[in-house]
């Protein structure tokens, strides 16, 4: 390896490190929503800059969906797999968690104010 290999790869890493830390401190999760649906019909919506943890009973099954400082996770399923619960924690808009045997999808909509949460943005025919 020689000096331009080295300096190029320092470049690299410097460029990717920036372009991370771009990405995530404009990523202001003050007003985002968590967005929970049951077999395609939406439960409720909830901020997730206020800790909740939130029952989920139907005759599918039961989930606990928790949301605590900032993020959002399924602490508790009686599903067979538990894959929603190894899903681990979302925090990030777009972001969701799905829980196929209980029709179950929690999902980090984006804030109220912007009317992304909810709100028909157009109408196809």
């Amino acid at each position: 390896m020689n000096k331009r290999d080295f300096a190029f790869i320092v470049i690299i890493i410097i460029v990717a490190t920036l372009s991370y830390f771009i990405m995530n401190i404009g990523s202001d999760r003050d007003g985002y929503m968590v967005k929970v649906t049951v077999d395609g019909k939406l439960y409720g919506t909830y901020p997730l800059d206020e800790d909740k943890t939130i029952e989920i009973k139907n005759a599918d099954g039961f989930n606990t969906v928790s949301i605590h400082d900032g993020q959002v996770s399924v602490t508790d399923a009686d599903c067979k797999d538990k894959y929603c619960v190894k899903q681990g924690v979302i925090s990030n808009n777009n972001e969701s968690i799905i829980c196929l045997p209980h029709k179950l999808v929690v999902e980090i909509a984006g804030t109220v104010d912007n009317n992304e949460v909810g709100e028909v943005d157009s109408i196809a025919k």
